[in-house]
């Protein structure tokens, strides 16, 4: 059996944490199926590296580029894959080999106006259809994004459409160590308490109220320690939001840093006092999640598939309203007793979450777009 799946966005954010995940669990979990793993040539040598069976394949065309419609369907041929997975709304086009799909979510229909052009809206619309309806199965992250799939395509079979969650990276599960603890505690210069963000820095992750609701907090008075901590890009790329920091009133308590890397954000959730996400939109919305594992109390929104993620274990605010947000942040801030309930309920949670059973129901959901069930290929396998 030979099974391809697209490596490309491997050392992305997002789905570069989903492809992460999935090949690494795979590499343990199926040692006889061979896995073609395209990608970037700068990743070549690590996917080597994975296991005897997964052999790295170098495709150099850009994503959602005209190219890799052609080249990744010529790829998939040449070696004769059996099936191909696509960790991503783009199904090439020429695409002829049985196909599953990964569809995280929506946003892109949802909110168009995020996007640049009005084509790029119906290259996504077109793009998603088509994989929707040529893909044997379609997973997808969350009840939510199955059901606005669902709702965009309604002509789509619903049997088809397989929800397998995410789960937390095991580099956030492990303890940084107190040298690392103290070494990120200085390097952010962390005096008091810490209100975190991390996450893209993007239209729908609603940073703009985050930074006047921060603002709200300081004004009422008895927060003049708390500084809001944004992890995800500088600020100076982003001229609207250094506005509003200013407009706020709190440019000495905000900063700005740039994606960091796994075991300095497993520290800095660790050192927060809470972890704010009032996101507009998630497919899965994986933040929060992660925080809950490090024991920090989570501020988060009511919409979306963020309370099918987080259940009781974060308190849900109204992300369009800014001092629904500040009132959320003060609750925590403020009151002892619910920090150690959340934080409590939090690491229950998270429990219901795993990488492994994950990675073995898309394993299984391979099988079921082959036709194939686990004790027919356990057989056909060499003792």
């Amino acid at each position: 059996m030979k099974i391809a799946i697209d490596a490309r966005k491997w050392r992305d954010y997002g789905i570069g944490t989903y492809v992460r995940n999935l090949v690494r669990h795979l590499a343990h979990l199926d040692r006889e199926t061979t896995y073609f793993l395209l990608c970037d040539r700068a990743d070549e040598a690590v996917l080597r590296d994975l296991a005897a069976n997964f052999v790295p394949v170098v495709d150099d065309s850009t994503g959602y580029g005209l190219q890799e419609h052609v080249s990744i369907p010529r790829k998939l041929q040449r070696r004769g894959v059996d099936l191909f997975h696509s960790p991503h709304y783009v199904l090439p086009l020429l695409c002829r080999r049985k196909s599953v799909v990964t569809i995280h979510d929506c946003i892109h229909l949802l909110f168009p106006e995020y996007l640049p052009t009005r084509l790029a809206y119906r290259y996504a619309k077109f793009m998603m259809g088509s994989a929707v309806r040529r893909s044997s199965l379609v997973f997808t992250v969350s009840e939510a994004s199955r059901r606005d799939i669902l709702q965009f395509y309604p002509d789509a079979d619903p049997e088809r459409i397989q929800v397998v969650p995410n789960a937390i990276d095991e580099t956030m599960l492990a303890d940084p160590g107190e040298e690392e603890m103290e070494r990120v505690k200085e390097r952010y210069q962390i005096r008091g308490r810490v209100v975190l963000y991390a996450g893209n820095i993007k239209p729908h992750k609603n940073l703009d109220r985050l930074i006047s609701a921060f603002g709200l907090l300081k004004q009422r008075g008895g927060h003049e320690d708390v500084k809001l901590l944004i992890i995800g890009d500088e600020i100076a790329k982003y001229p609207s939001l250094r506005r509003r920091v200013e407009g706020a009133g709190v440019r000495q308590d905000v900063r700005f840093f740039g994606f960091v890397p796994e075991q300095t954000l497993a520290a800095l959730y660790r050192l927060a006092s809470v972890f704010a996400f009032p996101s507009l939109y998630e497919g899965f919305g994986l933040p929060p999640l992660e925080a809950m594992a490090c024991g920090t109390p989570v501020v988060t929104s009511n919409m979306s598939s963020i309370p099918e993620v987080v259940g009781d274990a974060a308190l849900l605010v109204d992300p369009y309203d800014v001092a629904s947000i500040a009132d959320g942040l003060e609750r925590v801030l403020g009151d002892a007793s619910l920090r150690q309930a959340l934080v409590a309920r939090g690491l229950e949670r998270v429990q219901a979450f795993s990488w492994e059973r994950s990675v073995r129901a898309i394993h299984a959901g391979y099988l079921r777009a082959l036709g194939l069930s686990p004790a027919t290929v356990a057989a056909e396998q060499p003792s």
